[in-house]
């Protein structure tokens, strides 16, 4: 149901919540979150234009996230990257269909349902879950 850029951006932003005080170069977060550098570079666009991460240049700099991750949810990352997008209208532009037909309500309830459930979670309690697996990033906890 996510597309393979919201799954980076999320990775990315997980790892930047780690280390809220310390910029990370995207070299670093490349090797961590998994994610081709190239491919960084454009999902750490849309988030910094997204006014979730904010780039520090010059030595010493990097990206860091912009806010706490406690007001961070789900549903900014997943937006900033790659919305949701709901059915406001017949896909198929039938003139006949003023409102969504049922099929077409049942899969924007879905959506609607998918965009509360995101808009529920922070970055900071998916950080604070229990367990050794650190949410999204390639390393454990001790």
């Amino acid at each position: 149901m996510l597309s393979k850029t919201a799954e980076y951006a999320l990775r990315t932003v997980a790892c930047l919540a780690r280390e809220a005080d310390r910029a990370e170069p995207a070299e670093h977060l490349a090797t961590i979150t998994k994610v081709p550098r190239r491919y960084l570079h454009k999902v750490l666009q849309d988030l910094v234009r997204a006014d979730l991460v904010h780039s520090r240049p010059g030595p010493g700099g990097g990206y860091v996230l912009n806010r706490p991750a406690e007001t961070v949810t789900i549903l900014d990352v997943v937006n900033a990257v790659s919305p949701i997008e709901r059915i406001r209208h017949c896909p198929l532009g039938l003139e006949s269909h003023t409102r969504l037909c049922p099929l077409h309500q049942e899969l924007d309830k879905a959506y609607a349902a998918t965009e509360a459930a995101f808009a529920g979670v922070t970055i900071g309690q998916v950080l604070r879950s229990a367990g050794k697996i650190v949410p999204l990033c390639d390393f454990a906890l001790d």
